[in-house]
């Protein structure tokens, strides 16, 4: 017989009562077959019925080396282990986890993968606690940005979150750091930019009642070109840019009416790139939109952004790390990190936001990043 008469007949002396037999019948066909995950898994399951887990955990071990992450597989020791009171079981129930599908769980399985989750989160809180205790004295000890650090090193070790790498989608410089958000004391100007606040949003309001002002969706592309994450914003006013500076060139229609954000970027180390820097813009986001997790196209610039209209509960990740943005609270980001935004709010959004220098780059190194994206551009050199 092949594999599916046994487990067909298999099925049948379970459904029955006759456990022994249905064992019997899974053993010849793992014998007379290739020893699928799916025949194994079927005579682990019958095994654990006639109370012998030993036995059963060997046999998912089997299914296991076959394929290692089958997820019912690893649902299926790390239950066994859990019940012979192992203290492996929380590891075995978070690898388990770590292979869960992205569709729909089976009925039978939802509520497996809840215990899973609670004894998970149970481990992990425990690992927590023991952690903070070894490290209690070097946190007291820490500055605030190696205190910020120590405490992301032990939740990447916990897996609560994980390194996020730069990841630009046309120009990696080497060696130069990968922070999510940059520390303030890098960018002394980071003051000056948030004590013009008021400024600026006075220079929002001028420009947002200009007859002329341009407003364009932050989004536009060819429907042709493959940037299905972008699909639903292209073209949107759900999202939408006063452009300043756009690719290296004052836009006049709106520039004109800000007077004062155009004289403080003069002050800002801003990428001159001839066709592609400097950026500046106030960016508009509108009620219940979200903006989905993208990447920019240079790590060798960061991004700043300087918050003059927040209504409360629009965020911003960057990488593992979620803020909220709080008017006249600027930050500096790596935006070729994975980031997103969202404002579930029913009022509008508005950041300004500009691009810098990443801080690593030395003055003929910045040279060198304008030559070669200027020639890569078409524009030919600075």
């Amino acid at each position: 017989m092949d594999a599916a008469d046994y487990i067909t007949q298999a099925d049948r002396a379970a459904a029955a009562g006759n456990l022994p037999e249905a064992e019997h019948l899974l053993r010849q066909a793992v014998e007379e077959n290739e020893p699928e995950p799916v025949l194994l898994l079927k005579l682990a399951g019958v095994q654990r019925a006639k109370g012998e887990p030993e036995a059963a955990l060997q046999t998912v071990e089997r299914a296991l080396a076959v394929a290692p992450r089958d997820f019912t597989a690893l649902l299926l020791r790390a239950s066994l282990l859990e019940r012979a009171g192992s203290g492996g079981a929380a590891a075995a129930w978070s690898h388990a986890l770590a292979q869960r599908p992205a569709d729909d769980l089976p009925p039978h399985l939802v509520q497996v993968v809840a215990q899973a989750e609670r004894r998970v989160e149970e481990w992990t809180a425990a690992r927590e606690k023991q952690m903070a205790a070894a490290m209690k004295h070097a946190v007291s000890a820490a500055d605030e940005g190696e205190r910020a650090r120590i405490n992301r090193f032990r939740s990447n070790a916990l897996r609560r979150t994980r390194h996020y790498h730069s990841e630009p989608t046309d120009f990696h410089y080497p060696g130069l750091r990968e922070l999510e958000f940059h520390p303030r004391h890098l960018f002394p100007w980071l003051e000056d930019v948030e004590a013009q606040t008021d400024t600026l949003a006075a220079d929002l309001q001028a420009v947002m009642s200009a007859e002329r002002a341009e407003l364009v969706p932050y989004v536009q592309y060819a429907d042709h070109l493959p940037m299905d994450q972008w699909r639903p914003l292209n073209r949107n006013l759900d999202w939408t840019a006063i452009h300043l500076i756009k690719n290296g060139a004052a836009v006049e229609a709106n520039a004109r009416h800000c007077p004062a954000t155009m004289e403080l970027l003069t002050r800002l180390p801003q990428p001159r790139i001839r066709g592609t820097g400097p950026n500046a813009m106030f960016s508009l986001l509108a009620p219940h939109t979200q903006i989905p997790p993208h990447v920019g196209v240079s790590n060798a610039r960061l991004v700043c952004h300087l918050p003059l209209i927040v209504p409360p509960g629009c965020w911003f990740r960057v990488g593992a790390e979620t803020r909220p943005w709080n008017i006249g609270q600027g930050f500096v980001f790596d935006d070729t990190i994975e980031h997103e935004a969202m404002n579930p709010t029913d009022e509008l959004r508005v950041v300004f936001i500009f691009d810098i220098w990443h801080p690593d780059l030395s003055a003929i190194e910045r040279e060198a990043v304008a030559a070669l994206i200027s020639s890569e551009c078409g524009v030919g050199d600075l």
